[in-house]
């Protein structure tokens, strides 16, 4: 098979699939290495197919162009064995987090794309954390970290907001 025809069934795959595919899936489907299917990923988007990474793999960026979604940004501090509660929290509540940001003093922002909705997805992301004992980015500034967050409308955002204030996962400078 040639890439441009294994780049379309990828494409094919992702737009049928709810859940993200892993580099690693794609590459056993197709017989490849995953270094090829990362490079069938990048073609896809350099020619304009809106596809996400997420820790889970690759996703297609189309819930927004068909549903209509109220999204901010929220600024968190908290220490890595709040993580859960915090994700918890916002997930419980209707929301949806879309990402990490960090503000580093030698590279600038650095994020993360998490997208993360469900109950499912926070196990998935906890369980990678503990198995791989990687460093969240949180640690690299203190436990400041923003956050872009999905949800239905202002009010549920502002319930988000109130609720990680009160668990003192809210950031607010006092000074």
């Amino acid at each position: 098979m040639v890439g441009e025809e294994r780049r379309a069934q990828i494409y094919t795959l992702l737009m049928a699939s709810k859940h993200a595919l892993s580099a690693t899936s794609l590459a056993e489907k197709f017989g490849v290495s995953r270094q090829i299917i990362v490079g069938d990923i990048a073609l896809l988007r350099a020619s304009g197919k809106e596809i996400m990474a997420t820790s889970r793999g690759y996703r297609l960026n189309n819930d927004v162009q068909t549903e209509k979604y109220f999204e901010r940004k929220i600024v968190c501090q908290h220490t890595q064995e709040q993580t859960k509660q915090e994700l918890q929290l916002i997930v419980d509540l209707g929301g949806e987090i879309l990402d990490v940001t960090v503000e580093h003093p030698l590279y600038g922002e650095i994020s993360g794309g998490l997208h993360i909705k469900t109950d499912s997805d926070i196990q998935n992301f906890m369980k990678t954390y503990i198995n791989t004992k990687a460093s969240l980015l949180l640690t690299l500034t203190n436990g400041i970290h923003l956050h872009t967050i999905r949800c239905k409308d202002l009010e549920v955002f502002e319930q988000i907001k109130k609720e990680l204030l009160a668990a003192s996962i809210l950031y607010h400078n006092e000074s």
